[in-house]
């Protein structure tokens, strides 16, 4: 058996990766115990493929899972902290553009009475 590409795994479906799961870990059974057994070294090179070929399966059926959750929560008003985008924990903390320009009513109130003034500037000749 080849090693699997993701590529070729991000075109199957959820029941088609835990079916291909299902067998890979059937395979990495047999083949720990043929090395217990002592067969040949050709098996025991084996395991270490048949390993990452389990790892790029559950990844690409996680990224699946979370893709989904994406969809799900997409314009909804509260999402799961793993869904949120990550940046950085400054710029999560940051006020909102909204919350930065908020007045109160007493200072909206003192601006609408004292305005900034406009002084005319002496054009120089």
């Amino acid at each position: 058996m080849t090693k699997l590409k993701a590529h070729v795994l991000r075109n199957k479906n959820k029941g088609e990766l835990l079916k291909q799961l299902e067998d890979l870990k059937n395979e990495l059974a047999t083949l720990r115990v043929a090395k217990v057994t002592g067969n040949s070294a050709s098996k025991l090179a084996k395991i270490g493929v048949v390993r990452k070929d389990i790892a790029r399966v559950l990844t690409v059926y996680n990224q699946l899972q979370k893709n989904a959750l994406r969809e799900a929560y997409g314009t909804k008003k509260y999402v799961p902290t793993d869904l949120r985008p990550k940046r950085t924990r400054a710029i999560r903390r940051r006020l909102s553009k909204r919350e930065a320009t908020a007045k109160t009513v007493k200072q909206a109130q003192r601006d609408s009475n004292f305005p900034q003034r406009r002084y005319a500037v002496k054009a120089s000749a």
